[in-house]
């Protein structure tokens, strides 16, 4: 499924990165993200960096045929073969695995490519590498990236005045503090624990969903 550069950008509202660590007994990430889906979440990225390379393969390939059934974008985190070898919708990478690699020609032009970035250079060279779409952050402390170093509103918003291709902000984002990105020039949030960890799953997703709806109104 192609997805037109619009829909892209509306797809970034609510961003939900997987982790299963967060996982309860009888739970599987199938069934948690189902729920997600279904809650409001528009975007989904399986993120797991601890599953062996078979294993996060086939994870990946049942979560794509999830969201090509609710319509909802679908990428793999670092792995362009494992993105290109179960047709997941796009691929999500790091400032690293651009260095030296045109990400784009791999995947091709209709497959999206998602890019992360925490400087303007690193934005413009995102948007000049085929990416469309940009992670920004971390924007608050993070549990998710011991290293990861926050990001000032100012600094936010350079980052998404730089560039013509949708901006997510992600880091340490959760219903109390999403609010103060309010102006920043972000088209959604990205968010890990403030779901997957969250007592109810769907709920959380449905309470940040309206919540960004909000933020980008007052935004």
């Amino acid at each position: 499924m192609k997805f037109t550069k619009q829909q892209i950008k509306e797809a970034m509202k609510l961003y939900a990165v997987t982790d299963q660590m967060w996982l309860k007994e009888g739970e599987t990430l199938v069934s948690v993200c189902g729920d997600v889906l279904k809650a409001g979440a528009t975007f989904l990225q399986i993120r797991e960096k601890d599953l062996n390379p078979e294993v996060f393969a086939q994870e990946a390939d049942e979560l794509q045929a999830l969201c090509r059934a609710a319509a909802v974008p679908f990428v793999v985190n670092d792995s362009v073969e494992i993105a290109l070898a179960i047709d997941a919708d796009g691929v999500h990478v790091g400032q690293s695995d651009i260095q030296g690699r045109d990400i784009r020609s791999m995947l091709g032009p209709d497959k999206i490519l998602g890019i992360s970035a925490g400087t303007v250079e690193q934005a413009q060279a995102a948007q000049a590498a085929g990416a469309d779409y940009i992670g920004v952050g971390a924007v608050f402390t993070t549990s998710t990236k011991a290293n990861a170093r926050n990001l000032t509103g100012n600094a936010l918003q350079e980052i998404t005045n730089s560039v013509s291709i949708p901006v997510v902000a992600i880091g340490g984002i959760n219903g109390k503090n999403l609010h103060q990105l309010s102006g920043s020039g972000v088209d959604g949030v990205a968010v890990v624990s403030a779901i997957f960890a969250a007592d109810d799953v769907g709920e959380a997703t449905a309470a940040l969903r309206a919540q960004v709806e909000e933020m980008l109104c007052h935004g």
